[in-house]
């Protein structure tokens, strides 16, 4: 019998949940029973036997609900997220012509707020983590550090490192280091807020800026990002700066590592592939980006089979993680399973596991979160799977990265702690900071430098019946 479910029931200290499905790394179990206690999971098993040892607890029964790991997104960029539809039909690299342009207008305030309400479109969509890749706004990166705070959303924070090349000073290196590990100082026991360093892209700083900065994130056990191969301009323009690709300069530079997390791979050659295996760094796959932006697709089912590490993210596209995984799996298909024969293409599985636990190992949250298992942190989601789509299924596993959609998430969960029920905070008013988001984003845009190549999709549509070029002579379309 469906029964409805309140927001109260699932905000008490400990919860003794009795969920139809459980999503373990192991795979989909039933008869299962979870403890929540003190923001962490305290024990996971049969039900019969948790129901035994902790008698007293009343548990809450979630029939036609499945509890699992709250997924992560491997790649964002919070204070992007309210102009992602800058993007649209925009050719590769458009980091020179919208995001700097636009992040460097933007006040602290309104970097806070932004950044808050790109978390909470996280939060809707099923990620419980992201890992934001740094801003270039000015001004201090606490604002975005708090703003994710506030929403309840867990975050891997990036400072931006960049000196600007090999003719950067000591004085330089030294003043931008020392900012890096004030930051890591000041988030380092942070509840929420896990530091990492961050370099735009390798060019961007020094060789020495690059070894020193990998170097004290191995030290502090934190991971170091940076956007390697992603467009075809920018293994070029590495090539003829360097005379190596990215992933190469990287490499000979020390900057390769287990504390290393690369932004796209997607253009990497088979000796690259190798050289990510051999020094076990680790890959944030973004096939959204890929499709709206990109020239190409990671390969990451070889990545899988290899063994390399890698993430699921979204790279501040949308905020969607079952459409993330069903775009995962689709990228890959169309990219290359097809012409292989491959019909698998990484059976479904591939992905909730990049997407959760083998996710986390790639953003160095693997022994925190990212799983269903007893002390780690309790960041979790109830989905309803009693859904007309669902009530047949003979594959939930695969079904979920197929089917699942966003408006069966029931709750959403970070440190054990309810942040989200029906897709909306029981805590704070998001309505209010979607007014203010939207009053202020319009205006943001206007006065950013932004030179935008394609038009709206009325302006194409009014162009390509009128017979004119669908790119005008000057592009200065806001």
């Amino acid at each position: 019998m469906h029964t409805e479910l309140h927001a109260s029931q699932l905000q008490a200290d400990t919860l003794l949940l009795h969920p139809q499905y459980v999503l373990l790394k192991s795979g989909l179990a039933t008869d299962h029973a979870v403890l929540v206690e003190d923001g962490r999971f305290r024990d996971v098993g049969p039900r019969a036997l948790l129901d035994a040892r902790y008698a007293p607890i009343p548990a809450l029964a979630l029939p036609g609900k499945l509890v699992m790991p709250g997924m992560i997104d491997g790649h964002h960029h919070l204070t992007q997220s309210f102009g992602k539809s800058l993007a649209y039909g925009e050719p590769s690299e458009i980091f020179r012509r919208v995001w700097v342009p636009l992040e460097s207008s933007l006040d602290d305030e309104f970097v806070h707020q932004s950044a808050k309400l790109a978390a909470l479109e996280s939060l809707r969509g099923g990620f419980t983590t992201v890992c934001d890749a740094g801003t270039r706004a000015k001004g201090e990166i606490g604002a975005v550090a708090s703003a994710t705070a506030e929403a309840g959303l867990r975050c891997v924070l990036g400072i931006i490192c960049n000196d600007g090349g090999n003719q950067s000073t000591p004085g330089q290196r030294e003043a931008i280091l020392a900012q890096a590990q004030r930051f890591m100082a000041d988030y380092g026991t942070h509840a929420l807020v896990h530091p990492s360093l961050a370099i735009s892209i390798p060019e961007a700083a020094s060789d020495a800026m690059l070894a020193t900065v990998t170097r004290l994130c191995a030290e502090a056990g934190i991971i170091f990002q940076t956007h390697v191969n992603e467009h075809l301009a920018s293994v070029e323009r590495s090539v003829v700066a360097r005379g190596l690709r990215p992933l190469e300069h990287l490499a000979s530079v020390g900057a390769l590592g287990p504390q290393t997390l690369i932004a796209h791979g997607t253009m990497v050659t088979p000796a690259e592939l190798l050289l990510l295996k051999s020094t076990d760094t680790a890959v944030s796959y973004n096939p959204v980006a890929s499709a709206w932006k990109g020239n190409a697709v990671a390969p990451a089912t070889l990545m899988a089979a290899m063994g390399i590490r890698f993430a699921l993210g979204t790279d501040s596209t949308r905020s969607d993680a079952f459409r993330l995984l069903d775009a995962a799996e689709a990228a890959q298909k169309y990219a290359f399973a097809m012409q292989i024969g491959d019909t698998s293409s990484g059976g479904g599985w591939t992905w909730l596991d990049h997407a959760t636990h083998e996710g986390a190992r790639a953003i160095g949250l693997g022994g925190r979160i990212g799983e269903i298992a007893a002390d780690k942190q309790a960041d979790f989601l109830i989905v309803d799977v009693d859904t007309p789509e669902l009530c047949t299924s003979v594959d939930l596993t695969w079904d979920l990265v197929r089917l699942a959609q966003r408006d069966q998430i029931v709750a959403s969960f970070v440190g054990g702690r309810l942040r989200l029920f029906k897709g909306w905070p029981v805590d704070w008013d998001a309505r209010a900071l979607m007014r203010q988001v939207a009053d202020k984003a319009h205006a943001a845009i206007a006065r950013a430098p932004i030179q935008r190549l394609h038009p709206t999709a009325g302006e194409h549509r009014r162009r390509v019946l009128a017979g004119s070029s669908v790119y005008p002579a000057r592009s200065d379309l806001r």
